[in-house]
C-alpha cells in the first residue's frame, strides 16, 4: 500500500507535485533511499544526480543524494543540468540517474525523473510504484528492505558532464559550417540557458539569446512551448531580427519547438517527419516510431522513404521500451519529445534542434520552404475538456462513430476518409484531450466541433 502523500505525487512517468507542500526534503530523502534499494546500488554502486534551476531543486537534490548515500550508494553530482544532459550522463557512465525537475510546470512545482543505468526509463509499471512502496515503508518508520545507516555511508563527488555532452551531440549531428544561420533561442529562464551556450558555441551562427538567465520563478513566461501563448516573444524577436529560425525549449530543456522565419510555429509532427527522413538516409530501411497523435503525414513519409513506421501510445517510457524492442533508430511525439537510438533511446530537444539547423544549413532556402514538404494536413492542436466521467464520454463517441474504423491503442482513434481524431484521458487530471486532423481547414473544423459537441454535452 502506497502512502497517500506519495500517491499524490507519483505519476505515470515521474514524481511531480507542489514543493515543498507535497514534495519536501523528507519525502525526497525517502525516495532517494528507495531508489538506491530498487536499483541495487546499496553495495557501493553509484547514482548520478542533476537538478534544474528551481528554487527548491538544490535542497531536493541534496536530500535525494543523502538518501542514496545512507544506503551505501555513491553519488556523482553533475549540478545544474537539463534532463537530456542527465540522461546523457546516465548513458555515458552506465549508471542509474535522478533528475530533480518539474519540467514545464509552473514555479511552485518540482519533481524527480528517474532512470536505470544506461538511461533506461523508470515509469510506474517499471519500478516507480516499487520505489513508492519502499518509500512508504521508510516514511512510516516500519523498517526497510535492507539496513539503513544513520549517517551517509556512500561517497559524493561533483563532476562536469556538459562538455562531454556537447561534444557527443556534435558527433551525432554535425551542422555544416558553410552557411551562417541567424538563430533566436528562447530558454524561458530554464535549463537551455545553461546548455545552449556550450552546444552552440562551435557552430557557425549568430545567436540572439532570450531569457537565458536561470530563474525558477519564470519571470518572463512559463517554460512550456506546448502552450503557444508562451512563444509570442520568440515569434516577435524572429521577425524583428530577420532571423532564419527560432527555437523554444521547455523548463528542463528536453523538448524543443521551432518557429520559422515568418514567425509561424512549425508542427512537431513535421519535425518528426524531417528527422525521420534524415535518419533514413543514413540508415536505409530503418524502423521509426510515432505516437497516435502525430500527423498521418509522418508514417506516409517514413514509408515513402523506405522505412518502417510503427505507431505507439503517448508516453516516453512506452516509446523507449518499444524502441528497444523493435530496434527503432528514432521516435517522435507531437508534444515535442524526440527520441534517438544513438542517445541511449532517450529524448533530447537539443538533438532535434541540431537536426533542423543542419537540414537548413544544407540548403539556401528558408525554414518554411524546408518544412513545407512535411506539412500535408490541417491539425486542430490539442483541445482539453473537463469531464466527470471520461469512460462514459469515450463510449458515447465510439457509439456515435460506430460505422467508422476505430482503435483503442491509446484512448479512442476514429478514422474517416479525409480526417481522423483521437481522444485520450489525462493521466493526472479529469480531462479528455482531443486532436483532430483533416485534409482541409473546413473539414478539420467540422469534425472538431462535432466531436466537442459530444464530449461537452
Amino acid at each position: 500500500m502506497i502512502d497517500p502523500r506519495l500517491q499524490a505525487v507519483v505519476k505515470a512517468y515521474d514524481v511531480r507535485g507542489l514543493s515543498p507542500e507535497q514534495l519536501d526534503p523528507d519525502m525526497t530523502f525517502a525516495l532517494g533511499m528507495a531508489f538506491a534499494l530498487e536499483t541495487g546500488v546499496t553495495g557501493g554502486g553509484t547514482v548520478v544526480i542533476g537538478h534544474d534551476m528551481r528554487d527548491t531543486s538544490p535542497v531536493l537534490a541534496q536530500a535525494f543524494s543523502d538518501g542514496v548515500r545512507t544506503q551505501g550508494g555513491n553519488v556523482i553530482g553533475i549540478g545544474l543540468a537539463s534532463t537530456d544532459l542527465l540522461y546523457f550522463a546516465s548513458g555515458d557512465l552506465d549508471l542509474p540517474g535522478a533528475m530533480i525537475t518539474a519540467s514545464h510546470n509552473p514555479a511552485e512545482y518540482n519533481g524527480i525523473k528517474l532512470c536505470r543505468a544506461g538511461a533506461k526509463p523508470i515509469g510506474y509499471d517499471t519500478g516507480l510504484s516499487a520505489i513508492a512502496e519502499k518509500a512508504t515503508t521508510i516514511l512510516n518508520g516500519s523498517g526497510l528492505a535492507s539496513p539503513v545507516a544513520s549517517d551517509p555511508q556512500g561517497t559524493y563527488e561533483e563532476r562536469d558532464a556538459l562538455t562531454r555532452y556537447a561534444d557527443y551531440l556534435h558527433e551525432l549531428v554535425p551542422v555544416p559550417a558553410g552557411r551562417r544561420l541567424k538563430v533566436v533561442a528562447d530558454a524561458g529562464n530554464g535549463m537551455a540557458g545553461h546548455t545552449v551556450p556550450s552546444v552552440f558555441a562551435p557552430l557557425n551562427l549568430e545567436l540572439t539569446a532570450m531569457y537565458f538567465e536561470l530563474d525558477g520563478t519564470f519571470p518572463n513566461h512559463d517554460a512550456n512551448p506546448l502552450d503557444h501563448s508562451t512563444l509570442v516573444d520568440l515569434q516577435a524577436k524572429v521577425l524583428e531580427t530577420a532571423a532564419d529560425i527560432g527555437l523554444a525549449f521547455d523548463g528542463d530543456a528536453d523538448r524543443c519547438f521551432v518557429v520559422d522565419e515568418l514567425g509561424d510555429v512549425v508542427s512537431p509532427s513535421a519535425i518528426t517527419a524531417l528527422i525521420a527522413a534524415r535518419a533514413l538516409i543514413t540508415t536505409p530501411g530503418a524502423t521509426i516510431l510515432h505516437n497516435v497523435i502525430t500527423s498521418k503525414a509522418v508514417p506516409e513519409i517514413i514509408v515513402e522513404r523506405g522505412g518502417t513506421a510503427i505507431r505507439t501510445p503517448v508516453g516516453h517510457s512506452l516509446i523507449k521500451a518499444e524502441m528497444a524492442r523493435t530496434g527503432a533508430v528514432f521516435g517522435g511525439e507531437h508534444s515535442g519529445h524526440f527520441y534517438f537510438k544513438d542517445f541511449f533511446l532517450a529524448d533530447s530537444g537539443m538533438i532535434a534542434a541540431l537536426h533542423v539547423m543542419a537540414a537548413l544549413a544544407e540548403t539556401d532556402g528558408t525554414v518554411s520552404e524546408l518544412m513545407a514538404q512535411y506539412e500535408r494536413y490541417v491539425a486542430s492542436g490539442e483541445i482539453n475538456s473537463t469531464v466527470d466521467d471520461g469512460a462514459a464520454v469515450m463510449e458515447s463517441l465510439s457509439q456515435t462513430y460506430a460505422d467508422l474504423p476505430q482503435d483503442r491503442l491509446d484512448g479512442l482513434t476514429v478514422e474517416g476518409d479525409t480526417w481522423w481524431f483521437n481522444v485520450r484521458a489525462s493521466n493526472t487530471e479529469p480531462l479528455l484531450r482531443l486532436n483532430v486532423e483533416a485534409d482541409t481547414e473546413a473539414e478539420m473544423a467540422r469534425v472538431r466541433d462535432e466531436v466537442l459537441a459530444v464530449i461537452r454535452r
